[in-house]
């Protein structure tokens, strides 16, 4: 199982953090060890400066290679969301070296993934979610805001990369993104339907 992961396909989370608007995907990847066990994420000892980033997450149903956009649909059954935690502090200082931002996106526990329900509940192209810290509202999304819809994103990734069976693609942030401190509570909700109930250690 791979996470393929979404960057800046919100754009006013890219403006938000200072980046200019894609024209296509921003792709980067987590190992399956970023799946976190359990309900409790622990802030990781090398980075003062750990954020929230709360998306929509697809798990793929059906593999293929060079799907095209009309048929990209028949490839995922079901949707949740998840949590994609970022080391912000160790992500700028590689991204001014021009290094990869494996380290501060793919450390244990940095792949938070709810459980996952029939897209079929859903209005995808409409679909509002949004992330509660301690109980205040601090991202609210909807996919009717992405600069590339599901189909796009499987479409152009499947260039690339063999979508097998139980692979997962974090579909990206809507605005909003913070930080989290011990102590923290992040409660995240797909329309009314709670779907993730984390604590920060």
């Amino acid at each position: 199982m791979k996470i393929i992961c979404i960057g800046r396909n919100y754009s006013e989370h890219a403006k938000e953090l200072g980046n200019e608007i894609p024209d296509k995907p921003v792709i980067f990847m987590k190992p399956d060890t970023a799946v976190l066990k359990g309900n409790d994420f622990y802030i990781p000892e090398f980075s003062n400066d750990v954020h929230y980033e709360l998306e929509v997450v697809l798990k793929i149903s059906k593999g293929g290679k060079y799907i095209q956009k009309e048929t990209a649909h028949k490839h995922y059954e079901e949707i949740s969301l998840g949590i994609d935690f970022t080391a912000r502090d160790l992500q700028s200082e590689l991204k001014s070296k021009g290094l990869p931002w494996e380290l501060a996106k793919g450390f244990d526990g940095s792949a938070v993934v709810g459980n996952f329900f029939k897209k079929e509940n859903y209005d995808l192209e409409g679909l509002q979610f949004s992330l509660l810290q301690n109980k205040e509202k601090v991202q609210d999304g909807n996919t009717k805001d992405m600069i590339f819809s599901f189909d796009d994103i499987i479409a152009f990734v499947s260039q690339y990369f063999t979508l097998r069976v139980g692979d997962l693609i974090f579909t990206g942030t809507p605005k909003g993104v913070g930080q989290v401190h011990e102590n923290d509570v992040l409660e995240a909700y797909l329309k009314d339907d709670k779907i993730l109930d984390i604590r920060i250690l």
